[in-house]
């Protein structure tokens, strides 16, 4: 401003939706925060509707002090990053320990319009203070493309059961309405499928079957299933932090949810190095005895790799230590398969039939020793799903193709330079464009058929094309 005060005003994207809910839910949840002393910006102003002078919904709020973590992430020291991974987590151990009576998204009583459900949310241990309530669930996944008008329920949730149903009943009713057959959306895929158009049915058909097996997903513990509020996507861009290390704000609380504790545990995708044996063991990292001996582009990638390893290890060591709560869920038997049963039926169908119905797979593998640890029961109960041996052989085929296909294209996008959906920094755009168009090249020279070179520019995995019929 004139006066050279600054602040922040966000706008949603064109496609993010329902847009009065999302941006009334990211107000409600900063305000909620701020109240129980969470570094995250005031919000000065913000409108749920576009009938206003800018036309759109928005929100004002405060300029976070303090350096951006990505900007300066890579360039810490070991020490530094411990550092700032110990204040995460005590920061955590503070979101953890709020108190919500039901499942869902956050919302001032006075936003919310009374065609949704609501739960009153007390705070500063008054039951007569009800400014805040629980209403429906903004998770992206829930209302994308034609989904926003589907009749579903989207929350609050009361109880967790519910909470499991919620996102595969919402693909349920779109896909009896709207699916029909479509190419993998990730397009490395399609060259498995023989670049052939898959049917939803198959998909129907675990949805119906990851449903059967909610019953048994729910840990017996009440500890587990209460709900609890996270960062919907912590990661260096939306971490702001003081010369001494300290976070001095907290930003990008959209989509934010509540939801049981076990549906929310979880290493964040920054810090985590699942598939790596020594991450998994939880060992110590270190470098390897021959690192003197190694090339420099080895040492490099041993360094690289050490880094990795080093930030996982310390999350969970320190979440161990000062947020354990967070820990016994994290470390609770088959903690990870039911977060991806939960996360995989919730997700849009965009041609892959594959990735939920392995992990179905794996649940009937292992039903005795998973249901013995849910069920204080001597005699384990049957499993309600099954699988014939050629099905299973037939998708750990697939599961494998597809794995092998996204190891491949991740390469890529590091050869080139491209991040996650395509995003590349502005300044470096027409040279990681040419890299791009060199890449391509090189593919189509090294084709082997003229149907292949036909297949590759069709499906080229850069190329922009319509996503209409996904959404």
């Amino acid at each position: 401003m004139r006066d050279g005060f600054q602040f922040v005003g966000r706008i949603p994207y064109p496609v993010t939706e329902p847009k009065h809910l999302v941006v009334a839910s990211e107000v409600a949840t900063m305000d909620f925060l701020r109240l129980h002393n969470i570094p995250v910006p005031e919000v000065y102003s913000y409108s749920t509707t576009q009938e206003n002078a800018a036309g759109t919904e928005y929100l004002f709020m405060e300029l976070v002090c303090g350096k951006n973590l990505g900007d300066i992430w890579f360039d810490l020291s070991e020490k530094a990053r411990i550092d700032v991974v110990t204040n995460l987590v005590e920061l955590e151990s503070r979101l953890f320990t709020l108190k919500f009576p039901a499942s869902g998204s956050l919302y001032h009583i006075d936003d919310l319009p009374a065609r949704f459900n609501k739960i009153d949310v007390p705070i500063a241990e008054s039951a007569r203070d009800t400014r805040f309530c629980i209403g429906p669930d903004t998770r992206l996944a829930l209302w994308h493309g034609k989904r926003l008008n589907i009749q579903t329920d989207r929350g609050p949730y009361s109880d967790t059961a519910t909470t499991l149903q919620a996102g595969a009943k919402k693909e349920i009713a779109y896909l009896t309405r709207f699916g029909r057959s479509l190419h993998p959306f990730q397009r490395l895929h399609r060259e498995i499928y023989g670049y052939q158009k898959q049917s939803p049915s198959e998909h129907l058909e675990n949805l119906g079957k990851y449903l059967q097996t909610i019953p048994y997903l729910i840990p017996d513990s009440r500890n587990l299933t209460r709900p609890t509020l996270r960062h919907p996507d912590l990661q260096p861009n939306n971490v702001f932090i003081s010369e001494d290390l300290s976070v001095t704000g907290l930003i990008d609380w959209q989509h934010c949810t509540i939801l049981p504790l076990f549906l929310q545990c979880g290493i964040p995708n920054s810090l985590q190095n699942y598939g790596d044996s020594v991450s998994e063991s939880l060992t110590r990292p270190e470098l390897p005895p021959c690192f003197d001996e190694l090339s420099d582009s080895e040492q490099f990638q041993e360094v690289l790799l050490l880094r990795r390893r080093q930030l996982h290890y310390f999350y969970v060591a320190t979440t161990e230590r000062l947020n354990p709560v967070h820990y016994d869920a994290l470390t609770h038997d088959f903690s990870t398969l039911r977060r991806k049963l939960f996360d995989h039926a919730s997700c849009p169908w965009e041609g892959d039939s594959v990735t939920l119905k392995v992990d179905l797979i794996n649940l009937t593998r292992s039903w005795n020793e998973f249901t013995t640890s849910t069920s204080n029961d001597a005699r384990p109960p049957s499993c309600p799903i099954a699988f014939s041996e050629a099905e299973v052989s037939k998708c750990l085929r697939l599961h494998a193709a597809q794995v092998e296909a996204d190891e491949q294209l991740q390469a890529c996008r590091n050869v080139v330079g491209i991040g996650p959906e395509g995003w590349v920094p502005l300044e470096q755009y027409d040279e990681i464009k040419r890299q791009e168009m060199k890449l391509k090249a090189d593919a189509l020279e090294a084709a082997e058929s003229e149907e292949e070179r036909e297949k590759l520019c069709e499906h080229w995995i850069f190329d922009d094309f319509d996503e209409e019929e996904y959404s």
